[in-house]
C-alpha cells in the first residue's frame, strides 16, 4: 500500500490526555478503551455514540488487556491488578501480582498478550533523563507470580507478536537507545529468545513507542516526536508512514467493527498551546488493512 498521502487522520476527541496508552478495542461494546498514565484515568469512548467515559485510579495506569472473566487486567506502579468498573466515577483494585522493582521511581510501561493469552509487560525508570536499562519483561503468572523473561531496558516499548505467535516484537523508546528487536517465541512455554534488530529507528523519523499488528504480518509503530504512523513489512522494510497533526503519538491498535480503523492516542507535553491537538484521540480508515483481534487474557 504506498498511497499514504491519501491517508489522513481523523480526531476523534479531544482529550487533552497528558500521555495517552495502551488502546484497545473492546468488540462487544464497540468502544475504544485506553489509559492515561500520569493522570491515573482509564478512558472509553464507544464509536457508535461517540460517548466519552472516564475512571480515577488510585495509581497510574500504564498497559492493559482484557481478561477472560470480561474484567480489565492493568500494570501499574505497583503490580498487576484487576480493574473494576462497575462505579461511574472511580476504578476498584484487585492486586493480582506485585512487583519488585530493581529502584525506586518505576512502572509498568507497555504490554500485552500473546496469542495463546500470556500477559507480558515491561517495566522502566519514570526519570527517563537518568537514562537507566533496569527495565524487565515480566509475564504474569496464576496464583500472582511475575516470571521475569528479559532484562536490561531503559523504556520498554512497542511490543507485539506476529499473526502465528511466534515472533515476538519489541522496542526500545529511549532517545538513546530507539530500536525495535524481533524475537523467536516458543508459543508452548511463553519464552522469547534469539533477539535480532529488527527496525533501527535512528535512521527514521521519530522514537519507536506503542505498536500493533495487522493480518499481513505487518508491524504499526508510532514515531513519537516525529508525528507519524509507520508501516514496517515482515521483512523490516518502511511501508508507508501516515503524518498526524500531532509531534507525540504514542500507541496505535486495530478496533471498529472490521478492525480497519487504526486508533492512535498522544501526548499532551508541557507548553502545548490551548488550540493544539495534542493529547487527543485519532482515527485513521484503512480499507486495504486488517488488524488483529487482541487475545484475552487466559491467566485470570
Amino acid at each position: 500500500m504506498s498511497a499514504a498521502t491519501l491517508l489522513s487522520a481523523e480526531l476523534l476527541l479531544g482529550a487533552r490526555n497528558s500521555t495517552g496508552e495502551s488502546p484497545v478495542w473492546h468488540a462487544g461494546e464497540q468502544a475504544l478503551y485506553w489509559v492515561d498514565i500520569p493522570e491515573k484515568t482509564l478512558h472509553r469512548y464507544q464509536s457508535q455514540t461517540g460517548r466519552h467515559h472516564r475512571w480515577l485510579a488510585p495509581e497510574m495506569l500504564a498497559c492493559m488487556v482484557r481478561g477472560a472473566a470480561g474484567q480489565w487486567i492493568a500494570g501499574t506502579e505497583s503490580g498487576m491488578f484487576a480493574l473494576d468498573t462497575s462505579s461511574d466515577e472511580s476504578l476498584g483494585f484487585v492486586r493480582l501480582a506485585t512487583v519488585n522493582h530493581a529502584m525506586t521511581g518505576m512502572r509498568f510501561n507497555d504490554g500485552r498478550c500473546d496469542r495463546q493469552g500470556r500477559f507480558l509487560a515491561g517495566t522502566m525508570l519514570m526519570d527517563m533523563a537518568a537514562a537507566k536499562a533496569v527495565g524487565n519483561i515480566y509475564q504474569l503468572q496464576q496464583g500472582g507470580a511475575l516470571r521475569e523473561l528479559l532484562s536490561g531496558f531503559t523504556t520498554p516499548n512497542g511490543m507485539a507478536f506476529s499473526p502465528d505467535g511466534r515472533t515476538m516484537y519489541l522496542s526500545d523508546s529511549h532517545p538513546s537507545v530507539r530500536k525495535v528487536w524481533a524475537y523467536d517465541y516458543d508459543c508452548a512455554v511463553g519464552v522469547p529468545s534469539n533477539p535480532r534488530d529488527f527496525i533501527d529507528m535512528s535512521g527514521f523519523a521519530g522514537r519507536p513507542d506503542g505498536a500493533a499488528m495487522d493480518t499481513d504480518g505487518c508491524y504499526w509503530i508510532c514515531g513519537n516526536d516525529a508525528g507519524l504512523v509507520h508501516r514496517y513489512t515482515p521483512q523490516g522494510v518502511l511501508d508507508m508512514s501516515i503524518q498526524l497533526p500531532v509531534a507525540k503519538p504514542a500507541m496505535c491498535a486495530f478496533g471498529g467493527a472490521d478492525l480497519r480503523t487504526l486508533f492512535v492516542t498522544s501526548i499532551r507535553p508541557a507548553g502545548s498551546l490551548p488550540q493544539a491537538l495534542d493529547g487527543g484521540l485519532f482515527a485513521i480508515h484503512l480499507p486495504c488493512v486488517q488488524g488483529l483481534p487482541e487475545p484475552v487474557c487466559a491467566t485470570y
